[in-house]
């Protein structure tokens, strides 16, 4: 089994938003990692406080995630830290070397994860 971290922000407070942002960022998870959802064991999102229009999971079931067990929750409220971040922590089957994914603004939580290029 492996874990595969991911991160982006969200453009607003919208569920319309938060969806577009939790979608690319798992797809992009996929393809980087040449898995899909029946390889997910299970999936664990955390929204800072500022995001509450909208469940992550419910836009990975949109993709097909639907029959992989998640969770979303409330990442703690850090004095200056990112806003409107949408967090992942993925498990999945297999095994080998993980590519974590983070996009947008959230690059910058684990510059020394980010991977070069598109």
């Amino acid at each position: 089994m492996r874990a595969i971290r991911g991160a982006i922000t969200a453009s607003a407070n919208s569920a319309d938003a938060i969806e577009r942002a939790t979608c690319e960022m798992l797809r992009e998870i996929e393809r980087r990692n040449r898995i899909g959802a029946r390889d997910v064991v299970s999936a664990f999102f955390s929204l800072t406080p500022d995001l509450n229009a909208t469940y992550p999971a419910r836009a990975a079931r949109g993709i097909g995630w639907d029959s992989v067990p998640m969770l979303d929750t409330v990442e703690v409220s850090v004095p200056g830290g990112l806003e409107r971040a949408i967090r992942v922590l993925i498990h999945v089957e297999g095994t080998g070397p993980v590519q974590h994914t983070y996009l947008g603004e959230a690059r910058g939580l684990r510059p020394d994860l980010v991977e070069e290029g598109p």
